[in-house]
């Protein structure tokens, strides 16, 4: 069975919680163990090489900043080759405390997915978002999920729900296609 690897920052736990939530959701229709996750603050970056589909997690701090073990790790991320490789992002911020660099975290780290030669799955709508700017735009939506547990986290199950659907259609690993 084809793995997805999962790859997370996380200082205040609510990025590592949405990652564990999406193993458990991709694990419930692929079966177990569908999903291995990796906290960037102890993993070599070098092992996402080893997936072909990758969900990265990241959230935005301070003013529009890469989390803490993210920025550490960066410069290993900027010597991959992801060419071949399929990956959603997803991003977690402050719509209201940050209006002007909302999800500017994940932004970075879309473009640099963009960069080293990924391709972006998982693009969602902007609608039920209240921002005025936000590096993670690609037109008129986000390159992956957006998420606000600080003001939205009522939404956060049924947003997550939705985009699991959607990258493992995308991935082209629906039960279906790993059973065949």
């Amino acid at each position: 069975m084809m793995k997805i690897g999962l790859f997370y920052g996380s200082s205040t736990n609510n990025t590592e919680y949405i990652a564990f939530d999406i193993r458990d959701m991709v694990d419930a229709q692929l079966g177990a163990e569908s999903v291995e996750l990796h906290n960037v603050g102890r993993a070599e970056l070098g092992e996402m090489l080893a997936y072909d589909h990758l969900i990265l997690g990241i959230p935005t701090w301070d003013i529009g900043e890469l989390q803490a073990d993210w920025d550490i790790v960066w410069s290993d991320l900027g010597t991959l080759n992801l060419s071949g490789k399929k990956i959603a992002i997803f991003g977690l911020g402050d719509q209201y405390g940050y209006p002007d660099t909302f999800l500017d975290a994940a932004g970075i780290l879309a473009e640099t997915v963009l960069e080293l030669g990924g391709e972006l799955v998982g693009y969602t709508a902007i609608e039920g978002y209240e921002f005025e700017a936000s590096l993670f735009l690609d037109g008129d939506r986000f390159m992956g999920l957006a998420l606000d547990e600080d003001r939205q986290s009522d939404q956060t199950r049924d947003r997550l729900e939705t985009w699991v659907q959607q990258i493992l259609s995308e991935f082209a690993l629906t039960p279906e296609a790993v059973a065949a």
